[in-house]
């Protein structure tokens, strides 16, 4: 794997995860151009822009195909936007979906989720949903080839999804606890083939569930991986049997998880993220690291 350039501060860094045609080179790191942003997201669309979320600043930002810099696309606040953790880019409806997520105090209000639909071209607002259930917490997104909306709801461990032309998300997995308790802290989520992988930040696990015929729920089975897997992140489909994945433990890593049946083999492709990594995404055969600094969430020493 040829490695673009290592990454120190900047918040996206360039990883070759193929071997590619003679091209122009994609930039090496891509810069949100704010402070406090805290991305704990990332996306592309297919003319290679990539979006970042922002839990700091409740808003989105956008770096334009080829562009070093991500400038605000979504303003802060827009349309009821809290803060955004996951978001999402479905090139078929040209949408991006985010999640949106209200933290509760200093307000003293109740935690709650919604997941906001976007135009990827000029950001303007489609609609958004609340989630079903309470004490829910948007966290990543995945869609299958008809538009059909799948979301992680890490504060109820479940799966919920918008059907193609419904008006209300519904709770579609875990309602039964078959993806386990509160704190497993359910992330990352992906389409691939006919079933939705998940994954679990705190018990470090990964599912498998089934898409039924009617794109209903099978029951989910816990991935056997051929060696372990350290909290779990972000993570995208990649080609027809594999998912890229984040890992925050072991200094953080970029894994490739292939599946063979619910048996699954890790292979890295590159281990050492010194701001925290949360996301991945590609553009053309360049994957982009997203790295969260949640370290300087936390209120900096005086003269800092």
């Amino acid at each position: 794997m040829k490695i673009n350039l290592a990454i120190a501060a900047g918040v996206a860094a360039a990883i070759g995860v193929a071997t590619a045609a003679a091209q122009a080179a994609p930039p090496a790191e891509i810069v949100v151009n704010a402070q406090r942003v805290f991305p704990e997201s990332i996306t592309s669309s297919a003319d290679g822009s990539v979006f970042f979320g922002s839990i700091g600043n409740k808003a989105v930002y956008r770096a334009a195909p080829g562009s070093a810099t991500a400038d605000t696309f979504i303003a802060s606040g827009a349309e009821g936007l809290d803060s955004t953790f996951g978001v999402f880019v479905d090139n078929r409806t040209r949408t991006l979906w985010v999640c949106s997520n209200h933290m509760g105090p200093p307000d003293g209000g109740p935690a709650f989720a919604h997941l906001y639909a976007f135009d990827v071209s000029t950001g303007a607002h489609k609609a958004h949903y609340a989630f079903p259930t309470a004490g829910s917490f948007c966290n990543d997104i995945a869609t299958l080839a008809d538009g059909t909306v799948f979301a992680t709801d890490t504060g109820n461990t479940q799966v919920v999804t918008l059907k193609k032309g419904a008006g209300e998300l519904t709770v579609w997995a875990g309602a039964d606890g078959s993806l386990g308790p509160r704190n497993v802290a359910l992330d990352g989520i992906s389409v691939l083939g006919h079933r939705i992988i998940v994954n679990e930040l705190a018990a470090s696990k990964l599912y498998s569930i089934p898409l039924n015929k009617d794109d209903s729920a099978g029951a989910p089975v816990e991935v056997s991986t051929d060696r372990p897997i350290s909290r779990p992140d972000g993570m995208r489909a990649f080609g027809p049997d594999s998912v890229l994945i984040i890992e925050g433990g072991d200094g953080g890593k970029l894994e490739r998880v292939t599946f063979d049946g619910n048996t699954a083999r890790v292979k890295l492709i590159k281990q050492g993220y010194p701001d925290g990594p949360v996301a991945v995404t590609v553009v053309g055969t360049t994957g982009y690291v997203a790295e969260g600094q949640f370290a300087g969430m936390r209120p900096p020493a005086p003269g800092a």
